[in-house]
């Protein structure tokens, strides 16, 4: 073979790699700094819910902006938003309508929060950790659940393992693992592998120890119920069954078909309402003698 091909060759291969290397590294930056979207509060304000505005600091000084209703019925519920979100005002509404208390804040690097770099659920567990020590500390509050979506239901399946107090959980879109969550969206021989190297660096942790199915397992005997639309580009609906069969009893399992991610509450809005909040009455109020 000609020397000077092979010269050319090697020049067109480092050029290449430098290439995919920088597009990698733009792209890593790009995915642990998303864009700021800040809540308006206006479905909270139309739906005639009273709230106060209240700052969480995490354990590694990081202060997370939230909302605060006390709860009517002794119950509390923690919600944990999803990636490039903030404060999920629609469900906060809902369960408000149902006498719970709710506790909303915008992740790490999010909305209105402090944060430089979202870590995509690894460090966001102690954002669910300042969060539950705020409503434990609560007057009447006696019982927390939790609900977490998307990147927040991944987050919260993780904090429910770990910390007992969340007495009962909702997942809606969740992934089952980073490294699957990258398998989803970047199915590309050569991009895949970078993909998960870069990440890994940057989080500065093996992908696999933000695995919600590897955790899902020690919730139990609290209760957990999974949603996730069938039509879902962003988290794999494979997800749900992966998760569904990882957790132990007491569990749920509801697939919606032709629902997007986080949808499936727009294809029912009612339906969706009465089966969270029956949910959480029967697992956290307690049943009159």
């Amino acid at each position: 073979m000609n020397k000077n091909f092979l010269k050319l060759l090697r020049l067109v291969l480092l050029c290449l790699f430098t290439l995919l290397t920088a597009l990698g590294l733009y792209g890593l930056y790009d995915v642990m700094h998303p864009p700021r979207k800040i809540p308006p509060g206006t479905t909270l304000t139309e739906e005639k819910v009273n709230f106060k505005r209240v700052d969480l600091v995490t354990e590694d000084g990081v202060s997370l902006a939230a909302w605060y209703t006390p709860p009517k019925n002794g119950v509390v519920v923690l919600l944990a938003h999803g990636y490039g979100d903030n404060r999920p005002e629609w469900v906060y509404a809902l369960l408000t309508k149902g006498d719970f208390g709710v506790l909303a804040w915008d992740a790490r690097a999010h909305g209105e929060s402090g944060g430089e770099v979202s870590t995509l659920g690894y460090r966001e567990i102690l954002d669910v950790k300042a969060a539950l020590d705020f409503a434990l500390m609560q007057e009447g509050v006696e019982h927390v659940g939790g609900w977490g979506g998307s990147m927040g239901g991944a987050t919260m399946i993780r904090a429910a393992a770990e910390y007992p107090q969340i007495e009962a959980l909702v997942v809606d879109s969740a992934f089952s693992s980073l490294e699957s969550e990258v398998d989803f969206l970047s199915p590309y021989p050569v991009l895949n592998p970078m993909a998960k190297l870069f990440m890994a660096l940057g989080l500065g942790v093996d992908l696999d120890t933000v695995s919600p199915a590897a955790a899902i397992g020690s919730i139990s005997p609290r209760p957990v119920y999974i949603i996730h639309g069938l039509a879902d580009e962003v988290a794999s609906p494979e997800s749900a069954q992966i998760l569904f069969d990882a957790a132990n009893e007491p569990k749920s399992l509801w697939l919606q078909e032709d629902a997007i991610h986080l949808g499936t509450h727009m294809q029912n809005p009612a339906r969706y309402k009465r089966r969270i909040i029956r949910f959480f009455e029967e697992w956290l109020i307690p049943a009159s003698p």
